[in-house]
Formats: structure tokens, C-alpha cells, sequence
């Protein structure tokens, strides 16, 4: 029944008609929304007195906020009709997200929205595909073409979220040492923690911007009236690395205890400078061993190959005329 519905010319009239309904709803819903941002941009530049370029930071933020707004809709009809996109999982998806640097209370609703739209959305595809080529394939193999698809669809936003927090935490652990070496000079100059962390912040914002948007994240935590220990778990949280957790649990000791600041900050950057190199040495020592491989599959059978082929051709030249 299934290869009569792919050899069928009615039943590919159908399907890419279907697909031509689809991409002109999609092009009317694209131009409407540039047409919102449109307007929006008038609207902000007789407002303001000037216009509002494309290539302006301003411009790239309103972006990134209609972008949000977008999906924060989205996933607020789909609630409002229904459907939980909150999981019990939430709390520990939620850390994530905001290591990963999306700190949205909605987050995790459009991440789970995601997953759930590459879950049905990829077998989906790959069924029309199927249909329009007019692939000759059984119907075992299309379900397990959709079977795999759809756990390629589950798994593959959860990688990328591991992908991208893993690269936040290693650029964070790889710049932390030098600004911790700032806020010793800072403290030691005289200046309190809080406008320790502001001007580390200020310094560091275009070497390490990630670290200068955590160290923003503290001071205006405590400028807002947050206690200084609210504010430095919450930088650990929001890190999710080991160095600034325990960086953070040193800081909330020494003000609990009365120890010295600068003291604690002496001892611990040092640690963390001696981490880094020790990293460093690792990354080191593991390339002669990262590197034998490829030695010893390509360059090896050339040396061979190089050695031994001259002693195996002068060997035929002596061997066949002495049979012959």
C-alpha cells in the first residue's frame, strides 16, 4: 500500500502541495513580522529623533528581545492549550540552561518546546522527503528511519546545550586565575569587595566578557539590597564551575570568620595560577600520545614500505634469474 501511495502521482501532487501551502503560510507570517519590526523601528526613531540603524548594538538587542518575545509566546499558547512544557526535571534543567547563558525564567519551557518540535519535526521531514523523492522503501525501514530520526531529534538539542556549557565553563575556569590576580591588586589597594568585583568587571569585559557579566550579576545583586552571601552563591550557581564555587564558599567564610580578604584571595590565586599550569602540562603530555596514532598508521607503512621494497626487488632480480 505504501509503494502505491510513493508511485502514485496523485498522492505527490498532494504532498507538495501541502509543502507549497505550508512555505507560503510561513512567508506571510515572516513578512508580517517584518512588517511589526518595521513599524517598531519608525515608530523608535521619530520617538527619538534620529533613525535606528540595523548595525547598531541597540538595534541587535530589540532583535534579540522580539526573537524571545517570539518564542515566550509561543510557548505561552501552547500552555494556555494544554500542554506542559515544564518537566520534573525542571530544577536541575534550569542550572543548565543558565550555565549555558540563557537565564530566562522561560528557558527551559522553550528548550523542552524545541526538543519537542525536532522530535516530531525531523521524522516528519524526512517522511515527506520520502514521499516526494518516491524512494522505494519498505515500510520496516520507514519506521525505523522515523524511530532514529526521532531520537536523533530528542537527543541532539540536549548535546548542544552540553556543548555550549561545557565551552562557558572551560573559557570561564581558563580566565579566572587572571582575574582573581586583578581583585587581589584591588583589594589590596584599598577598595571593598563589592567595587572590587565592579572594577574586575570593568577590566576584564573585553578579555573575559563572560566572567565580567558574573561579576556584573554581583554587584548589581548587591546594589539591590541582596546579602553578600545571597549574592556570591548565587554567582556559584549561575557558574556551575568548581574554581568559582570555591571561590565563592572562601569569600562567605572569610566574612563569617573576620579573615583577611586579601589574604584569602593571595593564597587561593595562587592555587589557581598552579592549576592552570598544571592544565597546561596535562594538555602537553597527552600530545605524544594523541599524536602516535597517526605516526604509527600513516608514516609507519611508508618507512616499512621504503625500507623494504628496494631489498624485495633486489632479491626477485637475483632469485628469478638463478630458477630460470
Amino acid at each position: 500500500m505504501l509503494d502505491s501511495l510513493v508511485d502514485s502521482n496523485a498522492a505527490r501532487i498532494a504532498v507538495l502541495a501541502l509543502v507549497f501551502i505550508a512555505v507560503v503560510i510561513v512567508t506571510i507570517l515572516i513578512a508580517s513580522r517584518l512588517g511589526e519590526r518595521r513599524e517598531v523601528r519608525s515608530r523608535l526613531a521619530e520617538e527619538t529623533g534620529g533613525s535606528v540603524g540595523v548595525g547598531t548594538p541597540r538595534s541587535t538587542r530589540l532583535r534579540g528581545e522580539e526573537n524571545r518575545g517570539a518564542w515566550v509566546d509561543a510557548v505561552n499558547r501552547l500552555e494556555k492549550a494544554g500542554i506542559n512544557l515544564v518537566d520534573t526535571k525542571n530544577e536541575g534543567l534550569r542550572r543548565k540552561m543558565v550555565a549555558a547563558g540563557y537565564d530566562s525564567p522561560s528557558a527551559p519551557r522553550i528548550f523542552n518546546l524545541i526538543r519537542i518540535l525536532a522530535t516530531f519535526g525531523l521524522p516528519l521531514f524526512l517522511v515527506l522527503w520520502v514521499f516526494i523523492t518516491g524512494s522505494e522503501m519498505g515500510l520496516v525501514g520507514l519506521y525505523f528511519v522515523v524511530v532514529i530520526s526521532a531520537l536523533f531529534g530528542y537527543v541532539i538539542p540536549g548535546l548542544l546545550l552540553q556543548v555550549k556549557v561545557d565551552r562557558r565553563q572551560e573559557e570561564m575556569v581558563n580566565g579566572f586565575p587572571d582575574a582573581l590576580d586583578l581583585m587581589l591588586v584591588c583589594v589590596e589597594a584599598g577598595l571593598g569587595l563589592e567595587t572590587a568585583f565592579d572594577r574586575v568587571g570593568m577590566e576584564m569585559m573585553h578579555s573575559h566578557p563572560l566572567l565580567a557579566h558574573q561579576f556584573a550579576s554581583v554587584v548589581l545583586e548587591m546594589r539591590a539590597g541582596r546579602s553578600r552571601e545571597d549574592a556570591l552563591r548565587r554567582l556559584a550557581d549561575r557558574a556551575g564551575v568548581d574554581e568559582i564555587r570555591a571561590f565563592s564558599t572562601l569569600l562567605i567564610q572569610s566574612q563569617k570568620l573576620g579573615s583577611s580578604v586579601a589574604a584569602t584571595l593571595r593564597v587561593y590565586a595562587a592555587e589557581m595560577r598552579e592549576k592552570r599550569r598544571m592544565r597546561a602540562e596535562e594538555r602537553a603530555h597527552r600530545l605524544p600520545v594523541l599524536l602516535s596514532m597517526p605516526l604509527v598508521g600513516c608514516m609507519l607503512p611508508v618507512m616499512v614500505g621504503v625500507l623494504m621494497v628496494p631489498a624485495v626487488i633486489r632479491a626477485i632480480r637475483t632469485v628469478i634469474p638463478a630458477l630460470g
